[in-house]
């Protein structure tokens, strides 16, 4: 239902962009959320993306590095990330939920996409 993709190989000070496809849900209804998981940590959540695409969130550690949008035609949520460093090394998961609220915890999400692997590295 959800298909990541974009993940790879990025040394540090470098750029990627992840994407989020899923053909079943919209932004008007559906609350998209970008979680990431590091190795030997918990899941984390990163931003997320509601109201239409209109409204975005991100983690503290992310904030000003990191920018998520939308494109409901495409039924496709994109993470673009700038200035990666080794803490940003996990596996990056999407999630939707329904509704607008915004939520933050991965208990909130109930559908999820396949992992992809961000590794920054020199």
């Amino acid at each position: 239902q959800l298909q990541a993709s974009g993940g790879g190989l990025v040394q540090p000070g470098g750029s990627l962009r992840l994407s989020c496809e899923g053909s079943e849900f919209s932004l008007v209804r559906y609350t998209w959320g970008w979680f990431r998981q590091a190795p030997g940590k918990e899941r984390e959540w990163v931003s997320l993306i509601r109201n239409s695409g209109r409204s975005t969130y991100y983690a503290d550690s992310v904030k000003g590095r990191f920018t998520m949008s939308g494109d409901n035609a495409k039924k496709t949520v994109y993470l673009q990330m700038h200035s990666l460093t080794p803490e940003d090394t996990a596996v990056y998961y999407c999630a939707v939920r329904f509704g607008s609220a915004g939520a933050t915890s991965a208990s909130d999400y109930r559908y999820w996409g396949q992992e992809t692997l961000v590794t920054v590295s020199s």
